[in-house]
């Protein structure tokens, strides 16, 4: 199966994905045998179903966001390229990424990146802003049935009082960077990924 993964993926492909995302040559094999042995169709893609067959996302509460998350809107399929670039947004940063100034654009392991697609996780609805309904829609996946709504709903209204800064109820993007600002997001969105 080694063999069938890495003559599927052309080199100029691997270096197309190695500029795109930051991963190494070996990972890119790595990671594509990976998907290569989730592909239950064996059509190149991976569907909904093939990522719910993942352990660790089925028992993740927010399992469903994660995996929606490798969907662009209104597709079902994901292929190789797609699925490495939603992974990079977990690759953790290296040492010599933290100041590129000449970057045309941000690496999507990039703070601002990772914070995004956490933000995107709670935007339910893709409207750029976190309703209270959002927020207690993902704090009610994340601890099921051991909290009362009641406690959920000051939990949600309390998060939203400290974050909300021009007094529309809801976060925006801005708003959810200022609160996250003191946590590091860079260790706790990151994936150690084998070389």
């Amino acid at each position: 199966m080694g063999s069938r993964a890495s003559t599927l993926l052309r080199e100029e492909e691997i270096e197309e994905i190695k500029k795109e995302t930051g991963f190494s040559h070996s990972q890119i094999t790595r990671l594509y045998s990976r998907f290569s042995s989730l592909d239950k169709g064996e059509n190149g893609t991976l569907s909904r179903e093939d990522f719910q067959r993942i352990p660790e996302l089925a028992i993740n509460p927010l399992g469903d966001r994660i995996i929606n998350a490798f969907f662009p809107e209104g597709e079902d399929q994901v292929n190789f390229r797609g699925f490495m670039r939603t992974l990079a947004h977990f690759r953790p940063i290296e040492d010599n990424e933290k100041n590129k100034d000449h970057a045309p654009s941000e690496p999507l392991n990039s703070r601002t990146n990772k914070l995004l697609f956490a933000f995107r996780l709670y935007d339910l609805d893709r409207d750029d802003k976190i309703s209270r309904d959002e927020l207690l829609q993902v704090l009610r996946m994340m601890v099921g049935v051991n909290i009362s709504d009641e406690q959920l709903g000051s939990i949600a209204d309390r998060t939203i009082q400290e974050a909300d800064q021009n007094g529309d109820s809801s976060i925006s993007f801005n708003e959810f960077i200022k609160v996250l600002e003191k946590v590091d997001v860079e260790q706790k969105m990151s994936i150690r990924f084998l070389h």
